[in-house]
């Protein structure tokens, strides 16, 4: 039987499910073409960290493991808490059992690209998703701790489905009816939390990119309503916008 090329053989296993590749591996492993070895080599390389990664995600489902017979998991995470601009923005997500979203992370650990990446993933494959944001004269009315529990409250009140327990990043959101598990560092345990997280900083990063085409010359769009050296020299040369938290910027104006 003529042998196959190693091109044939690189889009065999291409064409090969990850679970289903050792029989490839097994059938090549005497060929004794070094392209062949190094090309076997390569994809154990890939599948070793495939592998890896399904393990790092299946322990981040561990309290969505713990409470899947009470109904409907929800993960609930905030972003914006610290800006000097732009709204504070809350997430809110229901995931599939045993949904899997490689990648999945506290979006502070993931470049801005790939958190695009996954809020698309996430959107497309996620059971709910609710979004809630406060604006900055309500940060300034309520406090930001109580208008990030207002955003979380609306993020909650936008889903298409009520949820029967919040798995919250670090909270307890008052007002709210339903059984809250409270997890520190939550948006790095829970796969849940994590989406949440993803989905409020790529709707919110959104936002401040369009207010940088409304309020020119504050760098909203690379710095988000953070207190970069560009946005702090421009507050103090042309002064706040609309969207400034006055609470916020007392020391720079």
């Amino acid at each position: 039987m003529e042998q196959k090329s190693i091109a044939d053989i690189r889009r065999e296993l291409e064409q090969t499910a990850f679970d289903e590749r050792t029989a490839l591996y097994v059938r090549y492993q005497s060929d004794s073409r070094s392209g062949v070895q190094k090309l076997l080599e390569s994809f154990h390389k890939k599948d070793d960290k495939l592998l890896a990664e399904k393990e790092r995600l299946e322990g981040m489902r561990i309290f969505e493991r713990q409470y899947e017979q009470e109904g409907y998991v929800c993960g609930i995470d905030e972003v914006g808490r610290g800006p000097l601009a732009g709204p504070v923005a809350a997430g809110a997500v229901i995931l599939p059992k045993d949904c899997e979203i490689l990648y999945l992370n506290d979006s502070k650990q993931l470049s801005a690209k790939k958190r695009e990446l996954l809020y698309d993933e996430i959107m497309e494959k996620a059971v709910a998703v609710g979004i809630g944001m406060v604006s900055p004269a309500v940060i300034d009315e309520k406090n930001i701790l109580n208008a990030t529990y207002e955003a979380m409250r609306i993020a909650i009140s936008k889903l298409s489905i009520t949820p029967d327990v919040l798995l919250n990043d670090a909270v307890t959101i008052p007002g709210i009816g339903i059984r809250q598990v409270p997890i520190i560092k939550g948006d790095a345990k829970s796969v849940s939390i994590a989406a949440a997280s993803i989905v409020a900083k790529v709707a919110r990063d959104r936002l401040m990119e369009e207010y940088e085409k409304v309020f020119p010359g504050y760098g909203f769009a690379a710095n988000k309503g953070y207190g970069s050296a560009q946005h702090i020299k421009a507050l103090r040369e042309l002064g706040p916008t609309p969207i400034h938290r006055r609470s916020f910027i007392k020391n720079f104006i």
